[in-house]
């Protein structure tokens, strides 16, 4: 699938010639830095696209930092015999040894002006003296930072389908986000499924034949059913999400996100701040409203109180952590006005 949402800049933190992972450019040294995996082979596919418009019978060379030998570089960017140009892709320079910083301080103080060489970078300190020459250089620095909050994995999935020129349903965009939320390659790659096993409208009820079962193993299942005071749903869906593999530590987390969700929207509702300040998007002020009908100021804190109980004890102050989260889902159904 190509290219679909654009990564947020760091401000304050970027360079001047810093831009989004799915705004590639050629240049003679194109640096690819940031830990989200997928993003970064993306913003390198990008790269040797527009490499590969220009001239299609470019070379691709890859090195590995890992594995990097001094000279490899070099090599890699000399004339080839029929003079192609080259594409070199340098991977995992946050593993290179002190031989490839000094390659590519080198290479960066003189490239050649018929290869493109793209310096992979994940993050961290290690490298920091080659990076701080690829950016003085002006060359232009592709970012890819992590997609960690949910609101943003939404709009990565949404611009997935986009990209795919498919229309999907908000519930269907949450339901895939609930499911596979945690891992960003494998979230786009139920989104490459639905596109292609599917026709029309991407809805809730595709998403929940392809990826129920991940679904109903989330902590967000199991936190829906207890805010709405379903307390034998709530503890079908925790003991399914337990016997499935799900972790304790997650569940509870996810309980406390959905009440501190709660929370915030009542605080809005009595005026004190606004939606956009508590960085909540609409969809979630709407929802809670709902079930803010039927909660109590007293309800809500029993609940929240009862959640960070159980937090505490599946983080090794109690024994047994199953009983924690059983517990903590009991108490908030049951804390909910009838």
């Amino acid at each position: 699938m190509p290219p679909a949402t654009r990564s947020s800049r760091r401000p304050g933190r970027s360079p001047a010639n810093s831009r989004p992972w799915d705004d590639p450019t050629l240049a003679a040294v194109v640096l690819v830095r940031g830990p989200e995996g997928l993003l970064a082979e993306r913003a390198v596919d990008g790269v040797v696209r527009l490499a590969r418009e220009r001239d299609p019978d470019v070379e691709r060379v890859d090195l590995e930092g890992a594995d990097y030998t001094p000279g490899q570089l070099v090599v890699a960017t000399s004339p080839s015999l029929f003079g192609e140009a080259k594409v070199v892709v340098l991977r995992g320079t946050e593993a290179g040894n002190e031989g490839l910083v000094a390659d590519v301080e080198s290479y960066v103080g003189a490239p050649d002006p018929e290869s493109t060489v793209v310096v992979v970078h994940a993050g961290g300190q290690r490298g920091k003296r080659m990076l701080d020459a690829i950016i003085a250089s002006g060359a232009p620095v592709l970012e890819c930072d992590a997609i960690t909050k949910d609101a943003d994995k939404v709009q990565f999935v949404g611009a997935e389908f986009r990209a795919a020129r498919r229309r999907v349903d908000a519930a269907a965009v949450r339901a895939l986000v609930d499911a596979l939320g945690n891992d960003l390659r494998e979230l786009a790659s139920a989104c490459a499924q639905l596109v292609a096993d599917t026709t029309g409208t991407i809805t809730e009820s595709m998403v929940d034949r392809y990826y129920g079962g991940r679904v109903e193993a989330t902590g967000f299942k199991v936190a829906d059913a207890a805010v709405a005071g379903d307390a034998g749903g709530a503890v079908a869906l925790l003991r399914h999400a337990l016997a499935t593999g799900a972790d304790p530590v997650p569940i509870v987390a996810a309980l406390a996100l959905r009440l501190r969700t709660l929370a915030r929207v009542a605080a809005i509702r009595g005026g004190s701040v606004t939606a956009r300040e508590l960085g909540l998007q609409d969809w979630q002020v709407r929802n809670a409203n709902r079930d803010l009908a039927r909660w109590t100021p007293e309800g809500l804190a029993t609940a929240i109180t009862a959640v960070a109980q159980a937090d505490a004890e599946v983080k090794g102050a109690g024994r047994d952590p199953v009983y924690a989260v059983e517990k903590a889902v009991l108490t908030i159904a049951r804390s909910r006005r009838g």
